[in-house]
């Protein structure tokens, strides 16, 4: 059964969400870690079928990464963005790739560039950095130019030697 935005987020404070009514038809939903799995099977029940990408913001200043799942509902024509905040110091989540197999993609990614574990996921091999050791380099304390220096080479001047 088809349901507006409006019923779900009433359907989604009903049962104690912290919900984020944003533009047109998407809504944004804060979740607690212990809970991210069931939140989530409980969107799917509801008609969240697809999750189209999944990515992280750092806010190093908060000392946590916050872990972004984009999952859509083609039934009611709705977007959710479901947010989770995780520890920087030990930044570990739950995998998803039961509830959606292509989440395994994105879970490489993000743990490759954030540094971001999904604890039950066995596969969290580079897809686009091979032999990389630095720190992830979207992380926010990922100095971008004492890398470039060093990879290149070069001085601080301005580029010339």
């Amino acid at each position: 059964m088809k349901m507006q935005k409006s019923d779900i987020v009433k359907l989604l404070l009903d049962r104690g969400y912290t919900v984020f009514d944003l533009y047109h038809n998407q809504i944004a939903l804060a979740v607690k870690k212990e809970n991210l799995l069931n939140d989530l099977i409980f969107l799917r029940s509801i008609g969240f079928e697809h999750l189209s990408f999944i990515t992280a913001v750092d806010f190093i200043d908060e000392g946590e990464f916050e872990v972004v799942y984009h999952i859509w509902s083609y039934t009611h024509k709705v977007h959710i963005l479901v947010k989770v905040r995780v520890d920087r110091n030990n930044p570990v989540v739950p995998t998803i790739i039961n509830l959606w197999e292509q989440a395994q993609f994105y879970e490489q990614e993000v743990h490759e560039f954030f540094g971001i574990k999904f604890e039950g996921n066995n596969d969290l091999s580079p897809l686009f950095l091979e032999n990389w050791v630095d720190i992830p380099p979207l992380r926010k304390d990922f100095d971008t130019r004492e890398f470039s220096i060093r990879l290149y080479d070069a001085e601080v001047d301005g580029g010339d030697r």
